[in-house]
């Protein structure tokens, strides 16, 4: 029997529980030690549901309340603005569950989409298993919409029929085989760096020459993977490269591209490739270890065991596993317990273990979760910059490491107060990580933008369509053919707009210089093909 989307918003709601129990514990611990239960419970206020419970058997209801009334004193130091308003909606959420009351699908999205992101932002592992059902509901209501759509329209979706000398663009480009078929969910075409490392995902992020098939190389990527190439392939390069935009800016994509550059892929089935070696003047691309961390999937708060039984505590003993598994980890153990940074252990390592290259995503949702004491597994607040610092220096000296850090973007122009995306950044101890992490990885990072907006079309088009692959095709769509009609009847089929120089400018060796030769085909579809 199919799952209501009552039942699904309870069962995430279940998951939702599991997820912030130990983070709302752990955060009112570290404000106010023996008396956390106690004041959780002054906060909550007469709720006869918890009585003299533990914070660990509370229900969602109660442990949404008690982040929402601690807010200032408490979690407001490590969450942000952002984190507040989906506390409070999903208390709404929840409210509206209890009851009773029916939820339509859009209903039920929206509250998986905020569960899940209240539980990315505090690294539960839950987070994942939401989105899931999430995905899976969206691709419900896809699929009941195409029916709908099938139904009204007798069969068909698209009427076919053309008229005059040009084709209609549908009928000469072809989509993906996930957009034609609607598998494509707009919430996937967000890389997931992480689970491409554990070797999930769909197959353009996973596999690398498909993920490079769709990968339009921009200038500032192209630079990236030549300085990478050279880097590992000891002919220079620069050792730090911090990536630093707006929330969505493309970091966790250029990570994915040198991720997938170095896993021993031949370059022949990587599109772009050879003109990267090239410039780099390699004839062999260098194979290398490669280390992923991702601060809001690997929680400070709970030692991960892996499966040849080592227990993993902190940054740098994930660090050192994935480099070389126990006999690796063995070299910063001690460190890894009582969580003190390992110092010189990691250029040893590096250079022992290279050529290999360090992948840093979301270092500050890892770092904001940290407290002053050295109370937690991943170790203290402090200690996370000393070890940043020595991470930064190992990979300088190591001559054959790469080390890749993503940073959120921080606006330091006009007010002092104007500040990093609230959304990556968080609370006041995630807006001292970004301070402290910048300044440290300043010192010897390389710089790096992110793609322009004209490349940001050819980036989209990739993604969503196949390649056009005949001259012939390339004329239909951008009304070659239809360009002597248009030149003879001028005005007639071509608004006036179309034969602007700025056209021409922004897409060089793309269209005539004939004014004929211009098209509402070519502009309206895609500007590259």
């Amino acid at each position: 029997m199919a799952m209501t989307n009552h039942e699904r918003v309870g069962k995430a709601m279940d998951l939702l529980r599991a997820g912030l129990t130990p983070f709302t514990e752990r955060e009112m611990t570290s404000v106010h030690k023996a008396q956390a239960a106690e004041v959780a419970r002054r906060y909550v206020g007469d709720d006869r549901t918890i009585g003299r419970k533990p914070i660990a058997e509370w229900d969602v209801a109660a442990l949404l309340k008690l982040m929402w009334e601690a807010w200032n004193d408490v979690f407001g130091r490590t969450l942000g603005r952002a984190e507040r308003s989906l506390v409070q909606e999903l208390r709404d959420w929840r409210n509206k569950w209890a009851h009773q009351e029916p939820f339509t699908s859009d209903d039920a999205d929206r509250a998986l989409d905020s569960m899940a992101r209240l539980l990315t932002a505090v690294s539960a592992p839950q987070a994942d298993e939401v989105g899931k059902m999430k995905m899976e509901l969206r691709r419900l209501i896809f699929d009941e919409q195409v029916r709908g759509e099938k139904r009204k329209a007798g069969g068909s979706l698209i009427e076919t029929t053309a008229s005059g000398a040009l084709k209609p663009w549908r009928e000469v480009v072809n989509p993906h085989p996930d957009v034609a078929s609607g598998r494509y969910q707009q919430a996937e075409f967000a890389a997931d760096l992480w689970q491409v490392h554990l070797g999930e995902g769909t197959d353009e992020y996973r596999k690398p020459a498909e993920f490079f098939r769709r990968t339009f190389l921009t200038e500032s990527l192209k630079r990236l993977l030549v300085g990478a190439v050279e880097r590992l392939s000891g002919k220079g390069g620069d050792p730090v490269v911090q990536l630093q935009t707006n929330f969505g800016g493309g970091k966790t994509h250029s990570m994915l591209a040198l991720y997938h550059l170095f896993g021993g892929s031949a370059p022949g089935e990587l599109a772009g490739v050879d003109e990267v070696m090239a410039a780099a003047g390699v004839a062999k691309l260098p194979t290398a270890r490669r280390v992923v961390l991702v601060g809001n999937k690997i929680s400070p708060g709970n030692p991960k065991p892996k499966p040849d039984g080592t227990l993993v505590r902190t940054l740098w003993g994930e660090l050192a596993w994935q480099l070389g598994g126990k006999q690796a980890f063995a070299r910063v153990a001690k460190d890894d317990e009582k969580a003190t940074s390992p110092g010189d252990a990691l250029r040893e390592l590096f250079r022992d273990y290279g050529p290999c290259l360090i992948l840093i995503d979301e270092w500050v949702a890892y770092a904001r979760q940290l407290h002053d004491a050295a109370d937690l597994p991943g170790g203290s607040f402090e200690t996370q910059f000393t070890f940043a610092q020595a991470l930064t220096e190992s990979a300088k000296l190591a001559g054959n490491c790469l080390l890749v850090i993503s940073l959120p973007a921080s606006d330091t122009q006009g007010s002092p107060h104007t500040q990093a995306d609230d959304v990556e950044v968080g609370g006041v101890r995630g807006r001292e990580a970004l301070d402290r992490l910048r300044n440290v990885v300043g010192r010897v990072e390389s710089s790096w933008r992110p793609a322009s907006a004209e490349e940001g079309f050819e980036i989209v088009r990739r993604r969503l369509f196949e390649p056009i692959g005949t001259e012939h095709s390339r004329r239909d769509v951008t009304g070659g053919r239809a360009s002597s009609s248009c030149t003879e009847h001028p005005g007639t089929e071509f608004p006036p707009e179309c034969v602007d120089e700025r056209l021409r400018e922004a897409h060089p060796g793309r269209l005539s210089h004939s004014p004929g030769d211009l098209s509402t085909g070519c502009i309206r579809t895609g500007p590259r093909w």
